[in-house]
């Protein structure tokens, strides 16, 4: 009886014994289950765990992954500022709105797909961008109809609106933070050198501006003995270290005197060689405007002494001696040269401004051909059509990256924009239906310009 009972309660404590440490294993499976839910976040508070990032940042980094760059704060877009490239130069001057901010993400390849040769003229009372009066230290008397005795400034108060996009407001301080540590270079005829005094007085507001630093000798743009002006000019903003200049070259090619030690010698005039000086510098330039065209004609290149090479010797090819073929030939030669640096250089952004039109009516500017037009928009207001309507330069950008600067239709609508009749000295003469009053025609140029830059 004793065995029997003992045996019967050792099965009992063992039994009794499986179920506590059972019942024991349960229980603390139950209580860490219970803790590890309670540690985790309800799902109203995920967010903060990921900052968010807005589309306007996402948009600006492209294709890049913006998560590998995120940090546990929130990022606000208002206060999200693109760093400038710049490291040690000063910004006091340059203020940004938020108005800049919102541009610096602009899609550039929607900008640059733009035809901003496309749209109309419209009224603007808060032009022009300069006084008329003012910007003497850039801007040629004869070329400040205000100076004159014209009394209709009509012509000032106009600004071009392209049809299918926004072209952005031009400022001072936008322009020069968008081109900090860069070179603008214009390279032309006299047209070219009104843009560039156009972009000096816009750049300024036509203030006086004793901080700019006149910088030709870096370029060889000094004036000559014997000359009456130099070649060209440079200026350089310091605070954002950037340079504006302009290169005479009224027929785009290299031009060689054929005895230097005779005064009176011809010069080579090589259609298939681009400019010295522009072989020379154009690693320096961020942004270069090419233009030509007025030059060419028998008068100038008699006058100037001019001869045509091709291939290092006299052309002998009958279609190119006629002045339009070895213009066309000249163009296509420069806009194809400077494509071919375009791999060498990825960071310069190459124009080739359209023609610049001339409205001489009842004769030309030698056989009293005159401009005395002062309504504005007289022929029309706006350009309906989608290509260029000169031929010849868009033909020649066509297929390279260097970009059409469209001005010519435009430009054809404003034939009361010109100097016209009007002088310092106020003497009769030959009317100037060439180039433009400044304030004028030009600052549109410049404006299309900046919005593809």
């Amino acid at each position: 009886m004793k065995g029997g009972f003992y045996g019967l309660k050792v099965a009992q404590v063992s039994l009794i014994l499986i179920g506590f440490v059972c019942l024991a294993v349960l229980m603390l499976a139950w209580t860490k289950t219970t803790l590890l839910t309670s540690l985790d976040p309800p799902e109203s508070d995920l967010s903060y765990l990921t900052p968010e990032i807005p589309f306007s940042i996402r948009e600006a980094a492209g294709t890049k992954d913006v998560s590998q760059n995120t940090s546990s704060l929130r990022v606000d877009e208002k206060d999200f500022v693109s760093p400038l490239s710049s490291k040690d130069l000063e910004f006091s001057a340059i203020q940004s709105s938020a108005e800049d901010e919102h541009h610096q993400y602009v899609n550039s390849t929607q900008r640059q797909d733009c035809n901003f040769g496309k749209g109309r003229w419209v009224i603007d009372d808060a032009r022009p961008l300069y006084s008329g009066l003012g910007c003497k230290q850039w801007l040629s008397s004869m070329w400040a109809c205000r100076m004159t005795q014209r009394t209709d400034f009509e012509y000032e108060k106009l600004r071009w609106r392209p049809k299918d996009c926004d072209m952005e407001d031009f400022t001072g301080p936008k322009f020069l933070t968008r081109m900090v540590n860069k070179t603008l270079a214009f390279v032309g005829d006299s047209l070219g050198r009104q843009q560039f005094q156009s972009m000096m007085c816009m750049i300024t507001g036509g203030e006086e501006r004793p901080d700019v630093l006149d910088v030709g000798k870096e370029y060889g743009l000094v004036k000559a003995r014997g000359a009456t002006r130099p070649d060209g000019w440079a200026y350089r903003f310091p605070s954002t270290n950037t340079t504006v200049l302009y290169y005479w070259s009224a027929s785009l090619c290299d031009l060689e005197p054929l005895n230097v030690s005779n005064p009176a010698t011809d010069f080579a005039m090589h259609l298939d060689r681009p400019p010295a000086f522009l072989k020379r510098f154009i690693h320096k330039f961020d942004v270069l405007v090419l233009n030509t065209g007025h030059h060419w004609n028998r008068g100038k290149l008699k006058a100037n002494r001019w001869v045509m090479h091709v291939g290092g010797v006299p052309n002998t090819n009958r279609k190119i001696a006629e002045i339009a073929g070895a213009k066309n030939f000249t163009v296509y030669s420069i806009v194809g040269w400077v494509n071919s640096q375009l791999p060498r250089y990825p960071g310069l952004r190459a124009f080739y401004r359209s023609i610049s039109p001339r409205h001489f009516f009842n004769g030309d500017w030698n056989t009293g051909g005159t401009c005395d037009n002062t309504t504005p928009l007289s022929a029309g207001m706006e350009v309906v059509e989608d290509e260029s309507i000169d031929p010849l330069a868009a033909g020649a950008v066509k297929g390279t990256g260097v970009k059409l600067l469209d001005i010519t239709a435009l430009s054809q609508l404003r034939d009361e924009g010109h100097i016209s009749r009007y002088s310092i000295k106020a003497t009769p003469g030959v009317q100037d239906c060439l180039h433009w009053c400044l304030p004028g025609v030009p600052d549109t140029w410049n404006e299309i310009l900046f919005a593809q830059i």
